[in-house]
């Protein structure tokens, strides 16, 4: 008889996954499920998978796997981290307010923002440091790249400052695979606006999304550092608004958002 799974379809900003709690079901092969179901046409539709599980060491309660809409795996997704830390809470599985979530970028510090009636409102994530200078993720010799600034935020990012950012889509394909990027990189396209720093992201694995987590963050982090915008910041996607801070006190990156339930379901393993 064919395994079913059962599945929680949720989103950060329209950053949508689907996530499976690897406490009741055994995913063998992840990449080539994250490929199957994230098919809008053919399958459930998402971003891509992700994995809930118990953390395997003691410094965090919690772990975290993520494969995006191709099958490749991915470091980290703070939209995926808010989402988690909601699912956690609401499905009963911590009372804890801050949680510690192991990825492969590391272990995250999620706080909750709980209303009156134990709804998770918000959720915070400590992205940890931003980085300028990773030799496995960039290469700075190669050339003939647009003029950007390179940022890991456990995950490589290249964030490029438009006049348009309506007008790039093609842009992101051809820069994911520049040889600047060993390993393929999130392509940011930022426009600074009175209410706030508008990005659009064409990231590695699944192209333009609705919004990605980190590329707020590094989005936020590259405009403080070439002075075009203060360490606290609104970003704005096409899903919805992030907020970011990059703190002087310790230079962690915080990016603050909401996370939702869209629609629970099952699926049978072909």
């Amino acid at each position: 008889m064919k395994q079913k799974i059962h599945f929680t379809k949720m989103h950060g900003a329209g950053n949508d996954y689907i996530y499976v709690n690897t406490l009741f079901y055994n995913i063998d092969e992840p990449s080539e499920l994250a490929r199957l179901w994230s098919n809008r046409h053919k399958g459930i539709g998402s971003d891509g998978l992700v994995l809930i599980g118990r953390s395997p060491i003691p410094e965090a309660e919690f772990s975290m796997r993520i494969f995006n809409a191709d099958g490749s795996e991915a470091m980290m997704c703070g939209n995926a981290c808010r989402c988690i830390g909601k699912y956690l809470y609401e499905k009963g599985l911590t009372d804890k307010t801050e949680i510690r979530l192991l990825t492969l970028s590391g272990i995250k510090v999620l706080k909750l923002e709980i209303t009156s009636i134990n709804i998770v409102r918000t959720v915070t994530v400590d992205m940890g440091e931003p980085t300028f200078d990773n030799e496995e993720q960039f290469n700075p010799t190669k050339k003939m790249l647009p003029k950007g600034l390179f940022i890991s935020m456990g995950n490589p990012h290249y964030v490029i400052f438009t006049d348009d950012v309506d007008a790039v889509d093609d842009k992101g394909r051809e820069l994911e695979h520049h040889p600047a990027f060993p390993e393929r990189a999130n392509i940011e396209f930022a426009e600074m606006r009175p209410d706030g720093i508008r990005v659009r992201v064409w990231e590695r694995g699944s192209g333009i999304t609705m919004a990605c987590g980190t590329g707020a963050c590094a989005t936020a982090v590259a405009a403080c550092k070439i002075g075009r915008a203060g360490r606290k910041n609104r970003i704005i996607m096409d899903g919805g608004t992030l907020d970011v801070e990059w703190r002087e006190a310790d230079n962690h990156v915080y990016l603050t958002g909401p996370a939702e339930f869209v629609f629970e379901g099952e699926i049978q393993l072909s």
